[in-house]
């Protein structure tokens, strides 16, 4: 796989913003990327040492959309929770 294809965007949110504080951060993620790929990637991206990787596969939900409410499902996700040991990063840096 192509290193520039391992991580899609961060994950913003609440239950993640809380979780900032335990240097934990949520990234998407390409589906066929491993644990140990997005862990190197990071170390050698952002030049922190990664404690753990979680990942969480969320599967795309079908909605009724249009005026006939056609059914559309939407894509399938896959969430990588990193926890790093030492040092943070930040999604938007300062220019």
């Amino acid at each position: 796989m192509k290193v520039n294809n391992i991580l899609i965007k961060p994950v913003l949110t609440e239950k993640v913003s809380q979780a900032v504080k335990d240097n934990t951060y949520a990234f998407e993620v390409n589906p066929k990327a491993s644990k140990t790929q997005i862990a190197n990637f990071l170390e050698k991206l952002y030049k922190v040492k990664v404690k753990e990787v979680r990942i969480l596969n969320r599967v795309g939900k079908l909605k009724k959309v249009g005026r006939k409410m056609q059914e559309k499902k939407s894509a399938n996700r896959k969430i990588a929770y990193v926890q790093l040991i030492s040092g943070s990063f930040d999604f938007f840096p300062k220019s």
